[in-house]
């Protein structure tokens, strides 16, 4: 399993321009002017150079928006080792999986490297399969706050959380390691930080890629279960890594 820290990131990534992420940027903000986080920089990233965050936030010394697709951004951000952190969107893609599958082809282009359809229930009350093989994931079967924090006291049913994500997750790679090789599950987990935004280090990111790195290695076939999950949600995915051709 590969978790975050809660280290001060000298840059934060938001993903998305939109709604949410000009709601982050904000609250962000005034978190660090209420000394409730700190951090260098804020990085908006988003394809479109009029997103509603570039509309009403503009930028500044320490605020930027980055047009750019996601992953192209992506791919550039997290090449060499940084101190910095990611704040996901919402209704983003798996897009921590998508960026490990990369980087796997790029270290071995003559082995095969695809995503596999992840068939096995988690166990959660919602759990649904998309059609790329993706597992979307959730404790609730309620709508729950906007914005929630996931505090220990769930505000949805006044109840405690009894749950945590990142168990289910280890519990599935256990059941499917009883019929293949796998390996994980490799964790991205998003916690709250300061006013009602959530995110995990860069560094959490990077070294999940250390994990397919090393479980690839001995260069036999193996699964590898990536999962970005806060506490009540998350997206589960099954990198398949085929042997590596024999040598000539």
């Amino acid at each position: 399993m590969v978790a975050d820290s809660s280290a001060d990131p000298a840059e934060i990534a938001i993903i998305g321009g939109g709604c949410y992420g000009t709601f982050y940027a904000r609250q962000l903000e005034r978190a660090r002017e209420r000394g409730a986080v700190r951090y260098g920089r804020l990085l908006v990233v988003d394809r479109d150079a009029a997103c509603q965050a570039a509309r009403e936030l503009g930028e500044r010394p320490d605020r930027r928006l980055v047009v750019s697709d996601w992953g192209d951004f992506l791919d550039d951000w997290l090449a060499a080792p940084r101190d910095g952190a990611i704040v996901p969107s919402p209704l983003m893609p798996h897009l921590m999986f998508e960026w490990l599958l990369r980087r796997a082809r790029a270290r071995w282009p003559g082995r095969e490297v695809a995503p596999r359809a992840l068939t096995d229930p988690a166990g959660t009350p919602y759990d649904m399969a998309a059609p790329d093989g993706t597992r979307y994931l959730s404790y609730a079967d309620w709508l729950c706050p906007t914005h929630c924090i996931e505090p220990a006291l769930c505000p949805a049913i006044r109840a405690p959380r009894t749950w945590e994500m990142s168990e289910a997750l280890e519990a599935m790679a256990a059941r499917l390691a009883r019929t293949s090789p796998v390996a994980g599950p490799v964790l991205f987990t998003c916690r709250h930080r300061a006013f009602g935004v959530g995110m995990f280090d860069a560094a959490a990111v990077q070294a999940g890629d250390a994990v397919v790195a090393g479980a690839g290695a001995p260069g036999s076939a193996v699964d590898v279960l990536v999962g970005t999950i806060s506490a009540c949600h998350g997206a589960a995915s099954l990198l398949h890594l085929d042997a590596l051709p024999a040598a000539a």
